[in-house]
């Protein structure tokens, strides 16, 4: 299966994977418009893995499959992406759908916009893809807690990822609101969703015997009936098998396929051998090297913004000599458009905005980010908090903070708190003074042990080993809502030194048609781009990532709103480029 990973933070790579080792069945294109004729209701069998070989109905089949996340790119992009995997020779999309950004809020679902995923299936089966679905619950994909919702972990006692009570109860509501958009879509409804994943890598978590049995059980009840698979690494192929699910397997080197046949053929005799990931690269960390394989951005067939590789052009040439008929042209690249400098023009501190913010959570002790009571009692999922309270004496000031926490007395920023350091003097002061920590979410593990992924100040700040106490919070998520309660009134004029943290606004002038672009901070140190209220990313000067992916489509033709959130040192200006720069590139083996 290719996959084509269009991520716009580091994440793990996914690549080439083939699905089995059978006989290519070239798929004449259906009218996907009209779901109910006779003839597609006939569909009986679907994908079936009989002996060493998957059929379609009565054929035997083989599957090309790349994947692309819905969810990770722009709605008007998807036929774009799709009809880029149907010129390569491919004839099935894979796809995770994140209950964490459908599930925003406990029982408040979202459907809509860019997480329309019936809309996506459905353009998949107009261009000729067939769909294997991986919904989870755990979807891994290298996004926050695995696409778990944060507001799992308000219960003290959640045990993620297992039939804990606390835990089932909510899969069930989530799989209660997904499954009736998914089972209309299935092959044997004249859809074109063939397979369905339990799971993801659970083999490597193993938790709960009784979970991933719990999870089949749950998809049949509620109307599932094509093709179930498991997807483990060879570490979990044997834990994460369960009766009745087709095991497949997730790699990433040439040595490793010599591994399908024992370890599959020992979990499951002769059946059809599949590798649902192969994985063409690997991730980046902030502050390391841009690691690379080959020709692209997080190596996968395509770039981020759509683009072609040379791994791409291999594939076609690869699967083009095997299709036994000729390929769809390969649709134009999007164009890019390297803009004028954006110089902001205005500015607010974080201190002068505190009075735009919702009113401050009073406590007597810290409150992590999951249980502070707002979002309709949901907590808070991504972004910012501020915590104040008082003190009166300098001293050893110790706390555990998750991620990273910039420490000020009043509004003098004293240095920061992090994983490794978990101590910082505070200096001497005199009278009563205003101690102010601004946390950082850094985004939760989503691979491993993702039950402790609680964010904020966790547990209480000591002063020379003494508990503070009668905390002000300030929850910052920096959604779409956030900047709508700003009085751009008040904004002053960028001063020669200005205070930090601070709001930075600028205008983005697009006189023509709006094209992609990318955006360059240099000599910005760390924070989060905003343009017109939607979150591009974020951006820090170790690296090795230098510039953001813009979509075209996000912008409008006339005057867009830029706004940056700096840390604590701005450039002077914001630069757009026709090329993405990714760092000092390492290749790793």
């Amino acid at each position: 299966m290719t996959t084509w990973n269009l991520r716009r933070r580091p994440g793990r790579a996914l690549g080439l994977v083939l699905l089995g080792f059978l006989t290519l069945l070239v798929l004449r294109r259906l009218d996907w418009s009209n779901l109910t004729r006779p003839w597609l209701r006939r569909r009986q069998l679907g994908l079936q893995a009989k002996d060493q070989n998957f059929m379609l109905e009565d054929s035997t089949f083989w599957i090309f499959g790349g994947s692309v996340h819905y969810f990770r790119v722009p709605k008007e992009y998807w036929r774009d992406r799709l009809l880029k995997m149907k010129a390569c020779g491919l004839n099935t999309l894979t796809t995770y759908v994140p209950w964490n950004l459908h599930e925003p809020e406990r029982g408040r679902f979202d459907f809509s916009g860019n997480l329309d995923l019936e809309a996506f299936v459905l353009t998949a089966a107009e261009i000729g893809l067939w769909v294997i679905l991986r919904p989870g619950p755990y979807i891994c994909s290298e996004i926050d807690l695995g696409g778990l919702p944060s507001w799992l972990l308000q219960d003290s006692g959640m045990r993620l990822r297992t039939t804990y009570k606390g835990f089932t109860n909510a899969v069930d509501l989530y799989f209660d609101h997904l499954m009736p958009r998914v089972v209309p879509l299935q092959y044997k409804h004249g859809g074109p969703i063939i397979a369905v994943q339990v799971e993801n890598e659970y083999g490597s978590y193993n938790k709960d015997p009784t979970y991933m049995p719990y999870i089949k059980k749950a998809l049949e009840d509620r109307g599932i009936e094509e093709l179930l698979l498991t997807s483990d690494n060879k570490d979990g192929l044997s834990n994460g098998a369960v009766d009745g699910v087709l095991a497949t397997i997730n790699l990433q080197s040439q040595h490793d396929l010599q591994l399908l046949s024992t370890f599959l053929f020992t979990v499951q005799g002769a059946r059809p051998k599949m590798v649902m990931e192969y994985w063409t690269g690997w991730f980046d960390s902030w502050g390391g090297t841009h690691n690379i394989l080959d020709s692209s951005d997080y190596d996968a067939v395509l770039t981020e913004a759509g683009d072609y590789t040379a791994k791409y052009l291999q594939l076609r040439d690869f699967f083009g000599s095997i299709s036994g008929t000729p390929l769809p042209p390969p649709p134009d690249p999007l164009p890019k458009t390297a803009y004028e400098s954006v110089t902001p023009a205005f500015y607010l501190s974080l201190w002068d905005a505190l009075k735009y913010m919702e009113a401050p959570i009073n406590s007597e002790q810290p409150v992590n980010m999951e249980n502070l009571p707002v979002n309709n009692g949901n907590g808070q999922s991504f972004g910012y908090t501020l915590y104040e309270t008082t003190i009166a004496s300098s001293g050893v000031l110790s706390a555990f903070v998750r991620d990273r926490g910039q420490v000020f007395v009043n509004t003098v920023s004293i240095g920061f708190l992090d994983y490794k350091r978990k101590e910082i003097n505070i200096p001497l002061i005199q009278g009563y003074t205003t101690l102010r920590i601004l946390v950082e979410n850094c985004g939760r593990v989503n691979y491993g042990e993702i039950d402790n992924q609680r964010k904020g100040l966790i547990g209480n700040i000591y002063l020379n080993d003494s508990p503070l106490s009668k905390f002000r919070i300030y929850s910052l998520d920096m959604k779409k809502t956030f900047f709508q309660r700003f009085s751009f009134d008040e904004w002053n004029k960028v001063p020669e030194a200005p205070t930090f943290p601070a709001f930075f606004l600028g205008a983005l002038s697009v006189a023509l048609s709006p094209s992609d672009t990318f955006m360059k901070l240099e000599g910005w140190e760390k924070g989060v781009v905003f343009i017109n209220g939607q979150n591009l990313g974020r951006y820090w000067n170790i690296g090795p990532q230098e510039t953001l992916y813009l979509p075209g489509t996000w912008l409008d033709q006339g005057i867009n709103q830029v706004i940056v959130f700096e840390e604590k040192m701005a450039g002077s200006v914001i630069q757009f480029t026709e090329t993405p720069h990714l760092g000092r590139s390492r290749y790793i083996n």
